[in-house]
């Protein structure tokens, strides 16, 4: 016990008790006063009676001048900016009916007993808003989430609450989200803390699912507690300034499973032949040309050989996400629209799957580890191994919003002059302005495709 004891005074605030005890004894000895002053002048002793009494006035005014704001100094008194919402429960509003009801009796039988039941039920109420005002003092939130998020991909989130106080736990706690919200809500449930400890915390982890890509705000978070008798529900915010790229979702769509082969095939036939060095030497297969057919090699084994070369820029392309739409409720090819069976998708819809394809093509050729440049209107990314802008290409895909004004023939433009590497364009431009030199080195994928 007294190793206890000696471990609690060493983490307090000595000065602070000091200054508390000086006042305490003080004011104790002013009060023996104050009253030796009262029994003076009952007996008629008026001098010593006023002695007494200026002497405790002096030492009360000394114990407000001289310790009071050294204590205040050392006070915390951030609770005092805590911005905390009540809201009434259902509980709190039968408890509410049920003092009402002994007022009318209290007030109509005259009755002593009703009068302390009464007194005792305010006194509830009281007791239970400073208990709850305590619990949501000295609480610190952070929330960790993992630095790359997809979209439609649940994710494991860490909400700690720390308690700073020295002494008080808190009980019953349920973090949640509150505050004005862009692109969506980033902690759609509570989650609750049953019991924190003083100069301690406590984490829980929490499953999250965004539905769709985009920039995530939350301007602030909210700590709510019903302790102790549930009568009101008492919400304490907490500023953030928590921001969240949720990238786009990169699971392989039919579209993409359908465009695969036929990029695998543009990609080979652009390169076909190019390099000089000998790679290996492996077995002919039925796709494979015959000048390639290494005889010797056949000679020796008794089964065809190929040769295989070094293709220096057989994984170097170009992805290019034009975000030009159209205006709303246009169409860029009218007669092609009129040959479909199914009607045409918004414009909205058919860009968010040429973003999702975009980001399926990006991350295929990453893992690939190809040699990748990613371009839009607004941003291009140097020529290097896809590994290196692998999440500042999700980043823009997450956060790119399509155009509807005039569009940049500038943008066709410039990739057009690239001509050493294979391109990848999905766009929403008429094939009419689309550069006669890009169709040679370039595979098209439109977005009324989609």
């Amino acid at each position: 016990m007294a190793s206890r004891v000696s471990h609690w005074w060493r983490e307090r605030d000595k000065p602070g008790w000091r200054n508390f005890a000086a006042a305490l004894g003080t004011l104790g000895f002013a009060l023996v006063l104050a009253l030796y002053s009262a029994a003076m002048a009952e007996s008629g002793r008026t001098i010593f009676a006023a002695l007494a009494a200026v002497l405790a006035l002096a030492m009360a005014g000394w114990v407000a001048v001289a310790i009071v704001p050294k204590m205040a100094r050392r006070t915390s008194l951030r609770w005092l900016l805590y911005q905390v919402d009540y809201r009434l429960t259902r509980e709190g509003i039968i408890y509410l009916a049920a003092v009402f009801v002994i007022v009318l009796a209290a007030i109509n039988t005259g009755n002593n007993l009703l009068f302390m039941i009464l007194a005792c039920l305010l006194a509830g109420i009281l007791i239970s808003g400073i208990i709850s005002r305590v619990v949501l003092t000295g609480l610190e939130l952070n929330i960790e989430l993992p630095e790359h998020v997809f979209a439609g991909q649940p994710i494991l989130a860490t909400v700690e609450v720390r308690n700073e106080k020295n002494m008080m736990p808190s009980f019953s706690l349920r973090v949640v989200g509150t505050g004005e919200k862009t692109g969506g809500e980033i902690l759609s449930q509570p989650v609750y803390f049953p019991y924190i400890p003083h100069d301690n915390f406590a984490r829980q982890k929490v499953e999250l699912l965004f539905p769709r890509r985009g920039v995530y705000r939350q301007s602030a978070f909210g700590i709510r507690t019903k302790f102790p008798f549930g009568f009101l529900e008492k919400t304490r915010h907490v500023n953030s300034e928590m921001e969240l790229v949720v990238y786009p979702h990169i699971e392989p769509t039919d579209e993409f499973y359908e465009i695969l082969p036929l990029l695998t095939g543009e990609i080979e036939t652009l390169h076909r032949g190019r390099g000089n060095d000998l790679y290996s030497i492996r077995d002919y297969v039925s796709t494979d040309s015959a000048r390639f057919v290494d005889w010797k090699a056949s000679a020796k084994s008794a089964a065809l050989k190929v040769r295989e070369f070094a293709r220096e820029d057989e994984r170097r392309l170009v992805l290019a996400l034009d975000s030009f739409v159209g205006p709303i409720g246009a169409d860029a090819r009218p007669q092609e629209q009129s040959q479909r069976q199914a009607p045409a998708l918004p414009e909205d819809v058919r860009f968010e799957r040429a973003v999702s394809l975009a980001a399926c093509i990006a991350w295929h050729f990453y893992e690939a580890r190809a040699v990748m440049q990613f371009c839009t209107p607004d941003m291009s990314t140097p020529m290097t191994a896809a590994g290196d802008i692998i999440y500042d290409v999700l980043r823009e895909l997450a956060c790119i919003q399509p155009q509807r004004e005039t569009p940049r023939s500038a943008f066709l433009e410039t990739l057009a002059a690239e001509s050493e590497a294979f391109k990848i364009v999905i766009t929403n431009q008429p094939q009419g302005s689309i550069p006669t030199s890009l169709w040679a080195s370039s595979y098209f994928i439109f977005l009324d495709s989609l």
